[in-house]
């Protein structure tokens, strides 16, 4: 994984990400398992190289976060959420194209 991209381990620390950050954060809901998932890692990867300093991604593992993932109505795999001030701004279900990704991210940035 990229120096660029946080792993995060449970709510706590994914509510204290989202409480701190003035910048939009991008979190990847995945699995290890989920093969769109895998194909979803450079995309994003290169996403947090191009947005340094714009953006904050985060990755958040559905097996290990089960009840964030509940709480935020994560039901299909990979799900890229777009956070702002602490707020939902943007979801999006599936492999997600780099231009996607940045057209999803850079409206809030």
């Amino acid at each position: 994984m990229s120096e660029k991209i946080e792993d995060i381990i449970g709510e706590e620390e994914f509510d204290a990400v989202l409480g701190s950050e003035t910048k939009p954060v991008v979190a990847d809901f995945w699995a290890t398992w989920c093969g769109p998932c895998r194909m979803q890692a450079p995309i994003l990867e290169q996403f947090a190289e191009d947005c340094a300093g714009k953006a904050r991604v985060i990755k958040v593992n559905v097996d290990e976060n089960e009840a964030l993932a509940d709480k935020l109505k994560i039901s299909s795999i990979p799900t890229l959420c777009v956070f702002k001030g602490g707020e939902l701004k943007e979801k999006s279900v599936g492999l997600t194209s780099a231009a996607q990704l940045s057209e999803l991210v850079l409206r809030h940035i």
